[in-house]
Formats: structure tokens, C-alpha cells, sequence
């Protein structure tokens, strides 16, 4: 999982990357490929 301080760019890598909020962070997930896992701070 990358860690970064914006995610614009983290959801646009792939088409099946997705944004959601889970314990006041913000994730960017992806179940066709997890290798583009990323988290946001």
C-alpha cells in the first residue's frame, strides 16, 4: 500500500480504482488488481 499526501492521481492509475473514507482516512481501493492500494497522510 503507497502512502501519500494527495490521492488525485493514485485514482486515476487504474479504471477499477475507487475513493471511500473508512475511520476518518481516505483509501483508494481497487478488487481487480490490490496492487494499487493507496492511503491518504
Amino acid at each position: 500500500m503507497r502512502v501519500l499526501s494527495s490521492l488525485k492521481t493514485a485514482k486515476k492509475r487504474h479504471p477499477g480504482c475507487k475513493v471511500v473514507r473508512r475511520k476518518g482516512r481516505v483509501y483508494v481501493i481497487n478488487k481487480i488488481a490490490p496492487r494499487f492500494k493507496a492511503r491518504q497522510g
